[in-house]
């Protein structure tokens, strides 16, 4: 793949802690298109956590680099804003607030971009019609259950329609219903809208699923 077509282009990043004696991420080298669902696999502490949150602008490299759309990450000036513009998340757990109904939540990223109020409610109503959620849009997270807030959280990762998606363990939690409902939706964005999807995961019916994997193990590209 050359560079002239990746999203992501990851060239050797390291992470190092504790003054370089503990190598979260070592060295990592690859890149990915929109369009693409790439599984991003390996046991626990392995690297993949780390490399979300360096490539999401969460943390900082060590040394290496991280380009997205052709800019390098080392340049970007405001992180939240570029994160707006480019990255959605979805993580295992779905950090909703909770003092916020699923629409506001859904909705809640919109608010930076100045988008008027009716147009952020009917952006986020029509995204919780897509999750089979518009009966529960005007109910606290903590009322319904955590197949649906964590739907909830993948219609507030993609209500900006982000190039890039970056997913940490998003079915964790999940039954198979849910699982496979979320990972479908998942997949749907990325062929609806030439998005590219990271998803980090344990389960090898995603990374079967996916069009192709990233292996880690001890913080280095493995496959």
């Amino acid at each position: 793949m050359s560079e002239a077509t990746a999203l992501l282009t990851v060239a050797e990043l390291s992470r190092h802690h504790d003054g370089g004696s503990v190598k979260a991420l070592d060295g990592v080298t690859f890149e990915a298109r929109g369009g693409e669902v790439v599984a991003l696999t390996g046991p626990s502490g392995c690297g993949k956590s780390t490399l979300l949150s360096l490539i999401g602008l969460l943390d900082q490299p060590t040394s290496g680099s991280v380009s997205i759309a052709g800019q390098n990450l080392a340049t970007v000036r405001q992180a939240g804003h570029f994160r707006l513009q480019h990255i959605g998340f979805v993580f295992q757990f779905h950090h909703m607030v909770a003092t916020m109904t699923l629409l506001e939540n859904v909705a809640a990223p919109l608010v930076a971009l100045g988008l008027h109020r009716s147009e952020r409610r009917a952006r986020a109503s029509a995204m919780l019609a897509q999750m089979d959620l518009s009966s529960r849009a005007d109910f606290l997270p903590a009322k319904v259950s955590g197949g649906e807030r964590q739907r909830a959280a993948v219609a507030r990762a993609l209500i900006t329609r982000p190039p890039l998606l970056l997913a940490d363990e998003p079915t964790g939690n999940l039954d198979s219903h849910n699982n496979t409902l979320v990972v479908e939706l998942l997949m749907a964005h990325a062929r609806a809208h030439g998005a590219l999807v990271l998803i980090a995961t344990h389960n090898p019916e995603i990374a079967r699923k996916a069009d192709r994997r990233i292996a880690l193990r001890d913080g280095r590209l493995v496959a």
